[in-house]
């Protein structure tokens, strides 16, 4: 198996689209279709279930995600370890979240100015990581979203966006123009899985302990939205099906965009890298200039109820 066809195999079962997967790869649906069938083929066994309404894991397909993942990121390692043992001038940044932020654009456009001879590496994460592999040492820095352990880190915040819930749009609550988080009480929630994060965790359980069924991707939350009715939080401002509604809750703390990477760094790219970002998200703010944090000042707390 080819990493490259392992990696196209784990964008479709995150995304249990291939339209939004081939998007998501840069790439054409057809080849990604082809590259599939071929690796079924390897396998000697179907890895989605292919349906009118979408295509889902089957048993096999799911034992292969995790075995992908977990050889993904060993590659990814190894990547990293040899780049720096070369000495080779790579830079690589973890992105969570949606990569077609303007403030990516703006921070890749003015960043390829600046440091034109520069290889960037991008490494895509899912849900439960909010630091982008930066504590495994599998990224340089990172692109993501606060709060989660600032331990060891430095960041600085870009900008902060206002949170709403996500609920399907039949969804009684849909029709609300705002809503507080004790109105969800009773609700089933998304969780990340054991060993995430819990300031992370707390923060998009709007700060208390909830119920409810496990994600590691933006597609899986929906999929649970859709399917059971589950709610879960989300910043405000991104596109969304129209199966899908969005509403503000006007007790819950923005969530903060930050550029991160470990603290005490010596490296004059990862440096420039988080000031050309302050720069290159601060025009779309409107929330004053960007500020750095250490350690020492503490994670973003979670809203009180």
């Amino acid at each position: 198996m080819e990493l490259r066809t392992l990696r196209y195999f784990v964008a479709v079962a995150e995304e249990l689209h291939f339209g939004r997967a081939a998007t998501r790869l840069h790439m054409s649906q057809p080849p990604l279709s082809r590259a599939i069938k071929q690796l079924e083929a390897e396998v000697g066994a179907l890895l989605f279930a292919r349906s009118a309404t979408g295509v889902t894991l089957t048993p096999v397909g799911t034992v292969l995600l995790g075995e992908a993942r977990a050889l993904l990121d060993h590659a990814d390692r190894v990547r990293v370890r040899v780049s720096a043992a070369a000495g080779v001038a790579t830079v690589t940044v973890g992105i969570l979240g949606d990569g077609t932020d303007p403030g990516v654009a703006r921070l890749a456009a003015a960043y390829r100015r600046h440091h034109p001879g520069i290889d960037i590496h991008i490494r895509d994460t899912d849900l439960t990581d909010p630091t982008c592999g930066l504590h495994a040492g599998l990224v340089d820095v990172a692109l993501t979203r606060a709060p989660f352990d600032e331990t060891a880190l430095t960041v600085r915040v870009l900008r902060t966006d206002p949170v709403g819930v996500v609920l399907r749009a039949d969804d009684p609550l849909a029709r609300s123009a705002r809503l507080r988080l004790a109105e969800l009480r009773d609700r089933r929630w998304f969780q990340f899985p054991q060993g995430t994060d819990p300031v992370w965790q707390s923060y998009w359980n709007g700060g208390r302990p909830r119920e409810g069924p496990v994600v590691r991707a933006v597609q899986e939350c929906l999929q649970a939205v859709l399917w059971n009715g589950t709610v879960g939080l989300a910043p405000l401002g991104h596109d969304l099906p129209a199966e899908f509604t969005v509403v503000p809750l006007i007790d819950m703390a923005p969530s903060p965009v930050v550029a991160v990477c470990n603290e005490g760094g010596t490296n004059p790219l990862i440096r420039s890298f988080i000031e050309i970002a302050a720069a290159a998200y601060h025009p779309s703010t409107g929330n004053g200039a960007a500020a750095t944090r250490g350690p020492e000042s503490g994670a973003a707390a979670g809203p009180s109820q």
